[in-house]
């Protein structure tokens, strides 16, 4: 056995949070499966007030800080044009924010996999290893449906993500016990 597996299986505190961080994520997930679209635009106004939140911060740093340079007012300028356009716009804000979980869903996949590999003694892995190919399968799912779909694809994609992430660890945390 690996020295992960046997630390999991003698700690009896980390399966306990493995298993509540696993009905977290599950349960967010199920949200996401359920409402995708709701998921898909709240995201995407997320995205853009903190975009337009951090303009605004280094506007006001660019004010007392350096506002002789016109340089220094790039930054703020596109942050909070962009956090705008993202809060006006919030379907073309969550074509965008697919594109980017696109990458995040193919490196999870290449993360999950290696994770379940690594853990591979231990019972239970193969929820994690199917965990990182259904990532993977989401990627390339993405791309061939963006940016049409993207609207609800974004918020069924983080769901079903987040479910299956939520029943590996819930998995590992049961199949972990001594």
């Amino acid at each position: 056995m690996t020295e992960l597996s046997i630390e999991i299986i003698a700690n009896a505190a980390l399966r306990r949070r493995l298993r509540s961080i696993g009905i977290l994520l599950a349960a967010i997930g199920i949200l996401g499966v359920i409402l995708p679209q709701v998921v898909s635009i709240t995201l995407s106004l997320l995205v853009g007030v903190l975009l337009a939140g951090a303009g605004i911060l280094t506007g006001y740093a660019a004010w007392y800080g350096y506002r002789e340079s016109r340089l220094t007012w790039l930054q703020p300028a596109v942050l909070l044009l962009l956090g705008l356009l993202i809060l006006l716009f919030p379907t073309v804000g969550a074509a965008a924010i697919g594109l980017l979980l696109t990458i995040f869903f193919l490196l999870d996949g290449v993360a999950g996999i290696s994770f379940a590999l690594a853990l591979r003694p231990l019972p239970g892995w193969l929820w994690t290893l199917f965990s990182g190919a259904a990532s993977l399968a989401i990627a390339v799912i993405f791309i061939a449906g963006w940016p049409f779909q993207a609207t609800w694809l974004v918020g069924l994609f983080v769901g079903i993500s987040l479910l299956l992430d939520g029943v590996a660890l819930l998995m590992l945390s049961y199949a972990a016990r001594p």
